[in-house]
């Protein structure tokens, strides 16, 4: 059973509650994931161009469609825009070398240990 730090509060609960993003804090964040996922976007446009200029048969066409409807889920998930998913969104990101930490400057270091961590059990994960 997760201890209580505050009546009726997890630890999970506190953690959220302690890492509120301020107003410049989510405009940084809000920044840092629209232009990762503008590149993301134009790498899969590039992609969905190299793919369509290669088909010879009109079954590769539902094969595309099938790629970019997976593709679609996975962005769709991956960009939440929900703040009490914003950790882990950047981590991932940032996992994913689609951010910089660079991008991520004027973060609260709570917040930027946060996503840093995540992208870390991310990697570790994988390998």
């Amino acid at each position: 059973m997760a201890s209580r730090s505050r009546l009726g509060e997890s630890s999970e609960d506190q953690t959220k509650r302690d890492s509120r993003w301020s107003r410049s804090e989510k405009a940084i964040a809000r920044k840092a994931c629209d232009a990762a996922l503008k590149r993301e976007l134009q790498e899969l446009m590039d992609e969905t161009k190299r793919r369509a200029d290669r088909m010879k048969k009109s079954s590769e066409l539902w094969d595309l469609e099938c790629l970019l409807t997976g593709r679609r889920r996975d962005i769709d998930r991956k960009y939440d825009p929900r703040y009490s998913c914003l950790t882990e969104a950047l981590g991932r990101l940032l996992h994913e070398k689609r951010l910089s930490e660079e991008d991520l400057r004027g973060l609260g270091a709570d917040k930027l240990d946060l996503i840093r961590s995540f992208a870390q059990f991310l990697a570790e994960s994988v390998a």
